[in-house]
């Protein structure tokens, strides 16, 4: 029979379609994604194709936006929200408007146009995870900006115009509705518990085990319990902390070592599918350190939302994230 499960935090009903019951190869791929090359902006030699960059890994006594890097970072080329400017809050009739201030830039991640963050070296895998972190702390000097989302989008039915890996940050002005549930939710449990409600959702999957993938020293990866889709997965880590880029090197050297594992462990099941990641962080000026927990989610892409979906709000997930956990979990690396 199938199963109605509620996230605790945003109180989110799913739809566990366990009649369905997919497993990895039942999942037809609508992309098979195979790396085509020809001309990319984003390989080496071909850095005036992009705006000059504002953060940059590379050779020593290498120059700024010339071609000897392992990892930069620019702006987008056709942002979504512009640095420049003031906010210039305004109502048009009774709605609310202002100016499209943000900063949208682009973390590409390695030089060679083929390799994909799962088999790339781990120590040049944590150069794009010290990234993220050191574009969020520039990006949070600037008392405009509230809020910095990291996400990265693999293959084109993700949402990725080039193949040449990459990820993107959107520094924002306001706190975006996602994180906002977040915060809401995890506060509202913390108001009855007096614990946060992710430090118990960790708690309760390292006791149960049925829906934990891998335990390192510091982070754990789950199948949550109300999984709006077949093996999404989130990465935790197991002490409390709101803010990513509060870490210190040993703690983002193992989120980077879980990251790629599970990375790894998703393209074996699932025959390298599309997928998105997004890194929920803590917000720059709010008030939620007891109760909120940063953590990455990844979702690959093997199922459509359609109309049952958009009018009610619910998912339907055809894996019980406990077969999607075990399937994940026996897989040798």
């Amino acid at each position: 029979m199938s199963e109605l499960r509620k996230d605790p935090i945003v109180e989110r009903w799913v739809i566990i379609s366990t009649e369905r019951g997919k497993r990895p190869h039942d999942f037809k791929q609508e992309e098979q994604i195979k790396i085509t090359g020809g001309f990319c902006p984003f390989d080496p030699g071909n850095e005036k194709y992009v705006p000059p960059e504002i953060y940059a890994v590379r050779a020593p006594g290498s120059q700024p936006n010339d071609p000897h890097w392992t990892l930069r970072v620019v702006p987008n080329k056709f942002p979504a929200l512009g640095i420049e400017g003031d906010l210039d809050k305004h109502a048009v009739g009774l709605y609310d408007a202002m100016n499209g201030i943000g900063a949208h830039e682009v973390i590409i991640e390695t030089p060679n146009h083929s390799e994909t963050l799962d088999i790339m070296p781990l120590d040049r895998m944590k150069d794009v995870v010290f990234a993220y972190k050191a574009r969020i702390e520039d990006l949070k000097k600037d008392k405009r900006m509230k809020y910095v989302l990291v996400f990265k989008n693999y293959g084109a039915v993700a949402g990725a115009s080039l193949e040449h890996s990459h990820s993107q940050l959107i520094a924002l002005p306001i706190i975006p509705k996602r994180p906002l549930e977040l915060f809401s939710g995890a506060k509202t449990y913390f108001s009855y518990k007096d614990r946060c409600p992710f430090c118990d959702i960790i708690r309760q999957e390292l006791n149960d085990k049925v829906r934990l993938i891998e335990e390192t020293k510091h982070f754990v990866s789950i199948t949550p319990f109300a999984s709006r889709s077949p093996f999404e997965v989130s990465i935790f880590p197991k002490k409390h902390s709101t803010h990513f880029e509060f870490e210190d090197v040993e703690i983002l050297y193992d989120f980077t070592y879980i990251l790629q594992n599970t990375l790894k462990r998703l393209k074996i099941a699932l025959d390298n599918p599309p997928y998105n990641f997004v890194l929920l962080n803590g917000a720059f000026i709010f008030d939620h350190d007891d109760y909120f927990h940063w953590h990455l989610e990844i979702t690959p892409r093997l199922t459509k939302i359609a109309g049952f979906e958009w009018g009610s709000g619910f998912y339907i997930n055809p894996t019980p994230p406990e077969d999607a956990a075990k399937y994940l979990r026996e897989i040798t690396l």
